[in-house]
């Protein structure tokens, strides 16, 4: 009898030459990069240094595309974006200590969106590992400590035979769901040893699934099918897990308004009847919210952005379905059901009742009602439209990276994504300097689609230096960047707070002329030449930067009242 785990896989013919005479001059780098190969990654982001040498000069060996960005922060951004638009751990190679310490940021955006990103860096050589202060270039007491609380996991090389193992658990962990970043690290020494080892071929990993336990989606459909006020708030999780068409059965089925959050734009249809659009940061709404005797959360966490800033108080029962199990009812007590987005709405598709209910659809528009109403109070002509140029002008397959600015706060509650996994922000961490680089990672991911990044002008500056990466790799991103001379949004808080605002200006270059000193073509543009400007630069092929000179406000909150 022949069980499963007695079967082995017997290596090809190839497959054994080339264990037993692989080719010469290889080294610790080369197992690197031939794990990630057989592992199926095509593309690679990332910045050299003196430790990781080994690693780069690997890649000269292999078919991998490397991806170099000028700084590395930024090289993380663009990881990320690559990780969110494919699905795929995005590969990022870094150096040492202060290479590797400035990819924090970017890495800890990538744990807070779910998105898969495969950090590799090097290490000092492995005689000063341990905790010793030997005095080495670039040396930490512990450098993976200070990724582990940011990363999902951390994965510490010590020996060559260790590479393949090594990356291929970091791989699996980074698509286990939920997704997210994880950190390896390799001694200089180990990447640049000559190596006995045969050139790497297997590298199959199989991420667990995350299904749902059937005795809680019981428990679940029958809350809701016997719902007199349904609703649902649709999360990030509903876009990653790929299940944005389960959500729309399952909202018709039950006739549940939907409000999408800002991590979860795109997934629910924006002019559906039953669509309560992303207006999350409206009382309004809230109210509405408060008043379903069941609330479904598929795929969030109710953090800050999603709960009105913790204004948010619901009064019936709440099912919560997340992948993540720290976010697990960890804001509000509720059924929770600790499952991937898309296994669940499958699992309450197959067992709940369809309800009649010819009243949603009109509750649904006198919300939104109230909410145009009370924008329209406020007179944010402007801001508007210069939101509905951008609309216009960006194709509707085409996917765009917001930075954090008054144009991207408008954008969560407001801009029609037109699709699910076209609208990405920072909104995860809040970080500066994201709008540009993750474009340019998306570009690389697809460069089928016109890419647009939105930045201010203080978080232009962040990645004014990929300006160069976008031209080198003629990549096809365009970066609207709207310039209100300083830190818009920060000015706006300071002034509400303390009547006037400390250290929000800012002296900036001409933005138009800096791109084209990179050879990018730049324009400045105006609120009514927006859109058809926008539009041109969509549509030529490489970078391209158009600069718009405006002071946005932001509309009024609604939490502080």
């Amino acid at each position: 009898m022949t069980h499963d785990h007695d079967l082995v896989l017997r290596p090809t013919a190839a497959q054994t030459e080339a264990a037993l005479n692989p080719p010469p001059g290889r080294n610790g780098g080369d197992l690197v990069v031939e794990s990630l190969a057989a592992l199926g990654a095509t593309t690679v982001f990332g910045l050299p240094g003196q430790h990781a040498l080994g690693m780069f000069d690997a890649l000269r060996r292999s078919d991998l595309r490397y991806i170099g960005l000028r700084v590395e922060n930024n090289a993380g951004f663009a990881a990320d974006a690559y990780g969110r638009i494919t699905g795929e751990a995005a590969p990022l190679l870094l150096s040492t200590g202060p290479g590797a310490l400035t990819s924090l940021a970017a890495l800890q955006e990538a744990r807070a969106a779910s998105a898969p990103v495969l950090a590799i860096s090097s290490q000092v050589p492995t005689a000063g590992l341990g905790g010793g202060r030997h005095g080495y270039l670039h040396e930490l007491l512990d450098q993976a400590a200070s990724f582990r609380g940011v990363v999902k996991s951390v994965h510490t090389v010590r020996t060559q035979s260790q590479i393949p193992s090594a990356i291929a658990e970091a791989w699996t962990s980074a698509l286990t769901v939920p997704h997210g970043p994880v950190w390896v690290e390799i001694p200089q020494d180990v990447l640049l040893a000559k190596t006995p080892i045969p050139v790497v071929t297997g590298g199959d990993t199989f991420p667990e699934e995350l299904p749902p336990r059937p005795e809680l989606t019981a428990v679940a459909a029958d809350l809701l099918s016997r719902a007199q006020r349904p609703a649902i708030i649709a999360g990030g999780g509903v876009v990653r897990a790929d299940a944005s068409k389960k959500l729309r059965q399952l909202a018709e089925r039950l006739q549940a308004p939907v409000v999408t959050t800002f991590g979860g734009k795109g997934a629910f249809p924006w002019t559906h009847p039953l669509s309560l659009q992303s207006w999350l940061e409206d009382r309004h709404t809230t109210d509405f919210l408060e008043d379903a005797d069941v609330l479904l959360v598929v795929g969030s966490g109710l953090g800050e952005l999603s709960s009105n800033y913790h204004t948010f108080q619901p009064r019936g029962r709440v099912v919560q379905i997340e992948a993540d199990l720290g976010k697990l009812e960890s804001n509000h007590p509720a059924l929770g059901i600790h499952a991937d987005a898309r296994l669940a709405l499958q699992a309450l598709l197959e067992t709940v009742g369809e309800r009649t209910d010819p009243a949603a659809p009109e509750r649904v528009r006198e919300v939104l009602a109230k909410v145009r109403e009370r924008i329209a109070s406020q007179e944010l002509i402007l801001e508007q439209d210069v939101l509905a140029a951008v609309r216009k002008a960006l194709p509707p397959g085409a996917p765009s990276f917001w930075d954090m600015t008054i144009l991207a706060y408008w954008a969560w509650s407001a801009f029609d994504a037109k699709a699910p996994n076209t609208m990405h922000s920072a909104q995860g961490a809040g970080g500066l300097g994201y709008g540009f680089p993750a474009a340019l990672g998306a570009a690389a991911a697809d460069p089928t689609h016109p890419v647009l990044a939105v930045s201010g002008d203080g978080g232009a500056l962040y990645s004014i230096a990929e300006l160069a990466t976008a031209r080198q790799y003629d990549l096809n991103v365009t970066w609207l960047i709207v310039d209100d001379g300083g830190y818009g949004i920060l000015r706006e808080y300071m002034t509400d707070a303390f009547g006037e605002p400390t250290a929000t200006e800012l002296t900036r270059p001409d933005y138009v002329a800096l791109a084209e000193s990179f050879g990018v073509p730049g324009v400045r543009t105006s609120p009514e030449t927006l859109e058809a400007d926008l539009a041109k630069a969509l549509a030529a092929p490489g970078p391209s930067v158009v600069v718009l000179p405006a002071v946005l406000r932001m509309f009024a909150p609604t939490h502080l009242d």
